[in-house]
């Protein structure tokens, strides 16, 4: 009897564990999924134009600026401006007491004294000549003796008009007195200005550069101003073809037209292009990795990834030339993950969100065969 027991027992538990263990082995095999290829994004290079700029450091000085000389030293008699004054082309600064030219004065007086004479007797001449009263010798004496009168009072004219001229010193353009070096009673001489003018519309800027920005800038090319927080646009008029002896560098200037604000002599900062790329094939500057030094993009074509190595040209914080690896059809990633590699898998972020809308429809067409 407890034979007959203990082998129902076994029958049980033997029952027992293949109820738990036969269906395990019956299920069928769980199958994963292959991972679903990145989704990235791309475009298309651009053509457009990159600009570079080297901060320089400058000088302001007027458009125009003389400085006046005097032509004759001496005393001076009176001033009739001072540093700030307007003055207009031709008008008087000050004058020089010229014991010259009251002697010029003198002659010239005479002279148009003895003038006076030769033409009256000149023309008493004529009229005696005319009735045959006198030779034609005589007559040509006296056209003579007027010419020479003419002649000698031009001469004193010239001379007087010379030494007031070099007593009254002009102002020889427009502008404004600068500075002025000369008080009433101040002995002058012809070696040092007595004043500086400085005149016309606007400010220039004068800089130097080395020979590769040199190379690069032309006249008309933009620079920009920039002093106490204020910007001023300008134009390059003038690059110097020779170089400055002292410095190693060549001569720049340029106008800057709404810089009347800022005082002669003033530094500035400003920028002025140094490199220029017009009508380039461009990218996305981060789109462009670097592998030992050489430069490579990656494209997207029919669902596959490629690494193309690109020749890099000029560069700005935003785009970067391509000078050849690719063409302008190319499709470049502007997207990044760890899944990227040459010949990878991926998706077109635009095909992706269109896809879903795509495999809807067999799904539910599939759906009600199956009702």
């Amino acid at each position: 009897m407890k034979k007959r027991t203990k082998i129902i027992a076994g029958a049980v538990v033997a029952g027992v564990l293949a109820v738990l263990i036969v269906p395990r082995y019956l299920k069928p095999a769980e199958t994963t999924d292959p991972a679903a290829p990145p989704v990235v994004r791309a475009e298309q290079p651009e053509t457009g134009t990159i600009t570079l700029y080297r901060e320089l450091t400058g000088t302001v000085e007027p458009t125009d600026m003389v400085s006046v000389i005097p032509k004759l030293a001496g005393e001076v008699k009176e001033v009739y401006v001072k540093t700030g004054d307007h003055v207009q082309q031709g008008q008087p600064i000050l004058t020089i007491d010229n014991k010259q030219l009251d002697s010029a004065r003198i002659s010239m007086e005479t002279a148009q004294v003895n003038l006076n004479d030769a033409q009256t007797n000149l023309a008493r001449m004529q009229a005696l000549y005319a009735s045959g009263d006198i030779s034609a010798q005589a007559f040509e004496q006296s056209q003579s003796a007027a010419s020479q009168a003419q002649l000698q009072y031009d001469a004193a004219k010239l001379n007087y008009d010379t030494q007031a001229e070099y007593t009254t010193i002009t102002a020889p353009i427009a502008g404004v007195v600068e500075s002025l070096d000369a008080e009433t009673h101040d002995l002058i001489s012809q070696s040092a200005p007595v004043c500086v003018i400085t005149g016309g519309e606007g400010m220039m800027v004068k800089f130097s550069v080395p020979e590769k920005i040199a190379g690069g800038i032309v006249p008309g090319d933009p620079v920009l101003v920039e002093k106490g927080g204020s910007q001023y646009d300008g134009t390059i008029t003038e690059v110097s073809a020779i170089v400055d002896a002292s410095s190693g560098l060549f001569p720049v200037k340029g106008t800057v037209p709404g810089a009347q604000g800022l005082a002669a002599g003033t530094m500035v900062k400003l920028s002025v292009v140094s490199e220029k790329a017009e009508n380039a094939m461009t990218v996305p500057v981060d789109t462009v990795y670097y592998e030992g030094g050489d430069a490579f993009v990656y494209t997207y074509e029919e669902g596959t990834i490629h690494k193309i190595p690109v020749e890099v040209g000029i560069y700005d914080g935003e785009r970067a030339q391509i000078l050849s690896g690719i063409d302008g059809s190319a499709m470049v990633l502007t997207t990044w993950n760890s899944e990227l590699y040459d010949g990878a898998p991926a998706v077109l972020e635009e095909e992706n969100s269109a896809g879903p809308a795509e495999s809807q429809a067999p799904a539910d067409s599939t759906s009600q065969t199956e009702q």
